[in-house]
């Protein structure tokens, strides 16, 4: 399975630890996925010109992950500050907003859509700012997104023609409004959706039928980047021709993973807040 995931990378930054581990949901995808079993993983992002840009390159060098169709620019690296409740569960509470995430935007030439074609899966996420390119995205790839906790329905109407699998993040939904939205989500065909519901077990969707996550007890140091690493440890198996159940059952041991080290993917280092 080869997968390219467009879009942002950031640095978190722990208040409570004074370091900062890499991230951003397209650079935890990309770094669970080959962590999963992907034979090819690439991303495509835009790096400022500071230390955490430095770092994060680092670490996608580490991990296999060719980022050659990168941008480079003048500007800071995305540093959300977060900082540490009683369960475990990281809260943002702040973070610079000069940043080139904020400044600049990714437009994909014919260069990299032939580059991109050659991958059998791109991802991208509500925070990519990708919405503009994934009319011309869609004709080279199939495309998967993170929604995140966007579920304006008009926004998802706007670029749902252009997703095949679609996930979403619903922790903070009752039961009565979960049926509601799913329901909603019915008449936009996506292949596959994803369902995340914090420490409740997610929910998958194929063709009108419901599967449901399979938990286990396990002792959660960080929750940060859990939902990333699921969708890698599922999309990892279900493009590579496992069945629907098996790629739950992989997201699910993948996330565990996660939940039981700092970061989205770890290494973590001494920061210096901008």
């Amino acid at each position: 399975m080869k997968l390219i995931t467009i879009g942002d990378n950031v640095v978190d930054c722990y208040l409570d630890q004074n370091k900062y581990y890499p991230g951003g949901n397209c650079v935890n995808v990309a770094v669970n996925a080959k962590r999963n079993g992907a034979s090819e993983v690439a991303y495509l992002g835009i790096f400022g010109n500071d230390e955490p840009a430095g770092h994060i390159k680092y670490v996608l060098n580490r991990e296999g992950i060719d980022y050659r169709y990168s941008r480079d620019v003048t500007g800071i690296t995305g540093q959300p500050q977060v900082t540490l409740t009683g369960d475990n569960d990281r809260v943002f509470v702040g973070g610079p907003k000069n940043t080139v995430q904020h400044k600049f935007k990714i437009q994909l030439v014919q260069e990299e859509l032939d580059y991109i074609k050659t991958f059998d899966l791109s991802h991208v996420s509500c925070y990519s700012s990708m919405e503009s390119e994934l009319s011309k995205l869609s004709q080279v790839s199939k495309v998967s997104y993170d929604f995140s906790n966007r579920k304006d329905l008009t926004y998802i109407e706007s670029i749902a023609p252009y997703i095949s699998y679609a996930f979403f993040s619903a922790a903070e939904l009752s039961d009565e409004e979960l049926e509601r939205f799913i329901r909603d989500l019915a008449s936009f065909r996506f292949e596959i959706i994803g369902l995340t519901r914090g420490g409740r077990p997610a929910i998958f969707i194929k063709n009108g039928r419901i599967y449901e996550q399979m938990l286990k007890n396990i002792s959660v140091v960080d929750t940060m980047g859990a939902g990333d690493s699921l969708i890698a440890g599922f999309l990892t198996s279900y493009i590579s021709g496992d069945t629907i159940e098996a790629a739950i059952e992989k997201g699910t041991r993948s996330a565990e993973k996660t939940c039981q080290d700092y970061g989205g993917f770890g290494y973590p280092k001494e920061m210096q807040i901008v």
